[in-house]
């Protein structure tokens, strides 16, 4: 019984953080559209300066991790399990948005070095993980030979 009741707060905890999550896409879709009608009309005309690209395709960028995390509040509902795959991508856009916004010239060397190791884990980490599930998926018979 207990286990039931839990099991439904859960669920509907989910289903709320799911809601709210597709709000804030679309809110901030909105956003993001006003934003680049409001850079492209503002002089000069049709031109964008640097922080305003990096302004927008961070942005971009934001609204691209919000949906990933939609697809995994989406598997857990479907499955009640975490889809490590899907943290992975998640975690890569987040650091993806972060290099391509950060002002390299202005940070330290110590910066620069961690963005750089936290790149180099989530990619062996990812790399590891699809190795791993490679050789858990059958083999497809061989065709015959021709002859």
């Amino acid at each position: 019984m207990l286990k039931k009741i839990i099991n439904r707060v859960e669920h509907y905890t989910v289903m709320a953080l799911l809601i709210m999550m597709m709000l804030v896409i679309v809110v901030s879709t909105v956003e993001l559209g006003i934003m680049l009608v409001q850079d492209l009309i503002n002089p000069p005309l049709m031109l964008f300066n640097i922080n305003q690209l990096l302004d927008l395709f961070g942005f971009f960028f934001m609204i691209l991790i919000g949906l990933e995390l939609v697809e995994t509040i989406k598997m857990y509902l479907d499955e009640s399990k975490i889809h490590v795959e899907v943290v992975f991508l998640v975690a890569m856009i987040a650091v993806a948005r972060k290099v391509i916004i950060l002002d390299a010239k202005s940070q330290d060397w110590t910066t620069l070095l961690a963005v750089a190791a936290v790149i180099l884990a989530l990619s062996l980490g990812y790399y590891l993980f699809k190795m791993a599930h490679r050789h858990d998926k059958p083999k497809e018979p061989s065709a015959p030979p021709r002859g």
